[in-house]
């Protein structure tokens, strides 16, 4: 997705609105949508060309009441524009997919290995994938930077799962092809096949991790959710696979792209790299800045359990609402100068983990790698320049790009 900040905000035709294209994120300007759907019509609703419909919320306000009154705006029915009006299997069995209270007892599992002081105590693992990132970086040569951050989270996640390292970069692939279909670059056949495959195949991979496994639980994430009990009782084989798909997916679709966003945000920026690098009280600000300035994740889904309100705009039982992550962390009632790229913004209360019950589990983990790979980059590379053209992935659902070359220019050595 495009996030330069000096692009024109060009006018826009709300009758012809398309949030469910993939190609408005890699080809299109979303956030010249979101602004004049902010501004004109804040609660829209889009029909698709076989007759599914589905609202969208892009005020922050809108968003954040969404996702956070689980009475009003059910997970279990789908929380993705891929599988809209679908029905989901995993709907009260996978975390994601799951409302309180159930919702809350497998997260509490999740959190024992995913707590920011359980990510703590495990810093030193984080360094090996910190220092695989940078090293094609710090030889000077032009290395594209989107490849090289999509296997990033996997060596965490991985690790933490207590997965097979040859099993990683095909994980981090499919990964990608279920949450962006239509995206040439990681298609394998169709869309649809490619969609349908791709879940087959990882859950198909996390059923065959859990068989192999036996009864003893490891110390890991997947031995944590072999000793969950929900209502009483263990969880069965399918509900362990489909947190696991949750998992690995809420991972590795994200974190890549916080990456390259800031990356292309400091290159765009080069004062405030600079700044960041002299000052490291300001690294923290500078990640979350990050994060809101390219929102991976741009949208959630709900389904209304009841007929609702919603800025003026009568939303009925059983209706799908997206609300777009992407736009609310760029509403000007919000933020000031919200186009503006500042690290140093306070407050700063981006929404790019999700809002209410089903903030990201893995927010921990994310910011505290994030945080070690930036403190590494400032400390060693005196800055990066552009080495080619970024092409941006076609995705509804994630905000990226599936390539960009860059080169580093390494700090001499004390």
């Amino acid at each position: 997705m495009r996030l330069s900040p000096g692009e024109t905000h060009p006018s826009v035709d709300l009758d012809r609105i398309d949030l469910w294209d993939a190609r408005l994120y890699s080809e299109g300007r979303p956030h010249a949508v979101w602004r004049a759907l902010r501004q004109q019509a804040p609660v829209h609703r889009q029909e698709l060309a076989d007759g599914r419909r589905f609202w969208s919320v892009v005020r922050y306000a809108d968003v954040c009441r969404v996702l956070r009154d689980h009475e009003d705006f059910t997970s279990e029915r789908g929380t993705l524009l891929t599988a809209l009006d679908t029905g989901d299997p995993a709907g009260g069995r996978m975390m994601a997919a799951t409302d309180p209270p159930r919702h809350g007892v497998l997260r509490e599992s999740l959190n024992r290995v995913l707590s920011m002081k359980a990510v703590e105590a495990r810093r030193d693992a984080l360094l090996k994938p910190i220092d695989r990132l940078l090293a094609p970086l710090l030889t000077g040569e032009p290395t594209d930077l989107a490849a090289a951050a999509m296997d990033f989270p996997m060596d965490f996640i991985g690790t933490f799962m207590g997965l097979p390292e040859a099993d990683w970069p095909r994980l981090a692939k499919l990964t990608t092809m279920a949450v962006a279909p239509e995206d040439a670059d990681f298609q394998e056949g169709s869309a649809p096949l490619t969609l349908v495959s791709a879940h087959h195949e990882l859950f198909e991979y996390f059923s065959h991790q859990l068989s192999a496994r036996g009864t003893t639980p490891t110390d890991d994430l997947i031995g944590q959710l072999m000793t969950t009990r929900l209502d009483g009782s263990p969880l069965d084989h399918e509900t362990i696979v489909y947190n696991c798909y949750s998992l690995i997916l809420g991972a590795n679709v994200t974190t890549p792209h916080t990456i390259t966003g800031l990356v292309q945000a400091l290159m765009d920026h080069p004062t405030a790299y600079a700044k960041a690098a002299a000052d490291p009280s300001l690294l923290a600000g500078c990640v979350e800045e990050g994060l809101r300035w390219s929102s991976p994740a741009s949208h959630f889904m709900r389904y209304a359990t009841r007929d609702v309100d919603l800025g003026g705009q009568r939303i009925r039982a059983g209706q799908a609402v997206a609300a777009w992550l992407g736009s609310a962390n760029r509403d000007e009632d919000v933020f000031t100068d919200p186009d503006v790229f500042d690290i140093e913004r306070r407050p700063n209360r981006h929404v790019a983990f999700g809002f209410g019950p089903h903030y990201c589990v893995g927010g921990a983990l994310a910011r505290i790698s994030l945080r070690m790979l930036f403190e590494r980059i400032f400390t060693r590379i005196e800055r990066v320049e552009p080495a080619g053209d970024v092409r941006h992935l076609a995705s509804n659902f994630v905000a990226g790009v599936t390539s960009m070359p860059v080169r580093a220019v390494p700090r001499d050595e004390p």
